[in-house]
C-alpha cells in the first residue's frame, strides 16, 4: 500500500495534463513490466522490485478509472457502470486465488508472475487499440482543486479506507479465526470464496438500488451489514452465515462510495481529485491493518482483529454524513 501514497497524486496530475489514454497505457505497461521482472528474479529482492513497479502501474490505472467512467457515462447509467467497475476487483482477486496454486504447481512461482504480466500486457494492447482520444486533457501545472473539493475527495477517500478496513480485515483474519476454532482449511477456502465471488452481483444490485432509492440508504444498509458480518465471528461460530452476509449485503455500497468520491470534484479537476482520494486510501491502508493486528495480539485471539476491523468500518457512517454536510454547503446559494 505504501508506494501508492507517492504515486496516486502524481498519477492524477499526469492524467489531467495528458489525458487518460497515455496514462492508463503506461500504467498497464508498468504492470506487465513489473510482472516480468518478478518472473525473472532470482530471489526476494528482485520479486520486491517487480512488485513495486507493477504496483505503481496499478495505482496509476486505478486513479484514472473513475475519471474515465464519469467522462463517458452520466445520469442513470453512471452508477451501474461504476458499480460494474468496482465489482470487477473482487472477481479478479478470486480468479487470482484460484489460479495461483495450479500455475505454481505447473510452472513454479515465476510462471505465476509471468501469467500476471501476460494479462497486463494483453490488456494494454487491447486498451490502446480500442480506447479513443482522451475526453479531457490539457490542465497545466500542479494546482490542486479548490479547498472544498480537496476536503470532499479526501473525506470520500477515508470512507473508502474505512470500508476496506472491514473488507481486508474479514479476508485476512477469518482463516486464522476458523483454524483457531478447529475448522479444516477447506471451510476457510469455501467461506472466502463465497465472500469474494458474491461481491460482483451484490455491487451491481447496489448500483441499481442507489439509482432507485438514492445513495444514502444503500450506503447505510451496506455499511451496517458489513459491520455485523465482520464482527459476527466474535459473537457466534457461523462461518457461512457471516461469509454470505459479508459478500452479499456488506458489499452493495462499494460502488456508491467510489462514485461519491469521483463526483466530489468538478470534471476538470476529477483526475487530480481521484489522486487525492486514493492517496488518502493508500495512507489508511498502510496504517490500519497494523491496528487490527495489534488488536488480535492484545486479545490473544484473531477475533480481536475482526472486532477492530468492524469498528473501523463503522467510522464510514459519520464520515459519509460529514461529506453530505460539506456537499450541501457547496450547493447552497
Amino acid at each position: 500500500m505504501a508506494p501508492g501514497i507517492l504515486v496516486a497524486l502524481p498519477g492524477g496530475f499526469l492524467g489531467r495534463r495528458f489525458g487518460e489514454r497515455p496514462v492508463v497505457g503506461v500504467g498497464l505497461s508498468l504492470m506487465a513490466l513489473g510482472g516480468a521482472v518478478a518472473a525473472l528474479a532470482t530471489g526476494p529482492a528482485g520479486i520486491g522490485v517487480g512488485r513495486v513497479i507493477a504496483g505503481a502501474g496499478a495505482v496509476t490505472l486505478i486513479v484514472m478509472q473513475g475519471t474515465m467512467v464519469s467522462d463517458r457515462f452520466t445520469g442513470r447509467s453512471f452508477m451501474p457502470v461504476m458499480s460494474l467497475l468496482v465489482g470487477a476487483f473482487p472477481v479478479g482477486a478470486g480468479l487470482a486465488g484460484l489460479s495461483h496454486r495450479p500455475l505454481t504447481a505447473a510452472f513454479g512461482w515465476p510462471g505465476m508472475f509471468a501469467a500476471g504480466a501476460a494479462i497486463a500486457a494483453a490488456s494494454a494492447v487491447l486498451f490502446l487499440l480500442t480506447c479513443g482520444p482522451s475526453l479531457r486533457r490539457g490542465g497545466v501545472g500542479f494546482a490542486l482543486p479548490s479547498r472544498r473539493e480537496c476536503a470532499l475527495v479526501i473525506i470520500a477517500g477515508l470512507i473508502w479506507t474505512a470500508y476496506n478496513a472491514g473488507y481486508y480485515g474479514f479476508l485476512s483474519y477469518v482463516p486464522s479465526y476458523l483454524a483457531a476454532r478447529g475448522h479444516p482449511p477447506a471451510v476457510a477456502g469455501s467461506v472466502l470464496l463465497v465472500a469474494t465471488w458474491s461481491n460482483l452481483p451484490a455491487v451491481l444490485i447496489g448500483g441499481a438500488l442507489a439509482v432507485r432509492f438514492g445513495n444514502w440508504p444503500v450506503f447505510l444498509a451496506g455499511t451496517l451489514a458489513g459491520v455485523v458480518a465482520v464482527a459476527g465471528p466474535a459473537l457466534a461460530d457461523w462461518p457461512y452465515v457471516w461469509g454470505l452476509l459479508f459478500g452479499i449485503a456488506g458489499s452493495v455500497h462499494a460502488g456508491v462510495i467510489v462514485a461519491v468520491g469521483t463526483l466530489s470534484a468538478r470534471p476538470e479537476n476529477r483526475a487530480v481529485g481521484m489522486g487525492l482520494f486514493y492517496t488518502a486510501y493508500y495512507l489508511g491502508g498502510t496504517l490500519l491493518p497494523a491496528l487490527c493486528g495489534r488488536a488480535a495480539d492484545l486479545a490473544g485471539d484473531p477475533a480481536g482483529a475482526l472486532v477492530a476491523a468492524a469498528i473501523l468500518a463503522a467510522t464510514a457512517i459519520p464520515l459519509y454524513r460529514l461529506h453530505q454536510w460539506l456537499q450541501q454547503r457547496r450547493s447552497a446559494p
